[in-house]
């Protein structure tokens, strides 16, 4: 199945390239992050999907490139392209529908 990393400004091209990435731009001191991570975490092992996770504390530029203005920030990749993006924290069911809908 799927697994999480920890990508950076360094790595995120080459993490998001290939196949189904769910980023999730994130910070240590985000309750609503806190809150998703072990949801993601359980998507990451039921699903062909790789979970990139970005601190935005430590990684200045790449959600500078996503438009990102509040976390939790999910964006969704395949194969280097961007699918669909969402802010704030979800159920995992809502996750696993919107997943589902992209996922096609």
């Amino acid at each position: 199945m799927g697994q999480v990393i920890n990508a950076s400004d360094e790595t995120f091209d080459e993490v998001t390239r290939t196949g189904w990435v769910l980023v999730d731009f994130w910070a240590p001191w985000c309750g609503p992050c806190k809150m998703i991570a072990p949801i993601l975490e359980q998507i990451a092992s039921e699903r062909e999907i790789t979970v990139a996770k970005v601190n935005t504390d430590e990684n200045r530029n790449t959600p500078g490139r996503f438009g990102v203005r509040g976390i939790p920030t999910l964006v969704l990749f395949n194969e280097g392209q961007v699918v669909d993006q969402r802010t704030g924290a979800s159920s995992k069911s809502n996750l696993d529908e919107w997943l589902g809908k992209n996922m096609t």
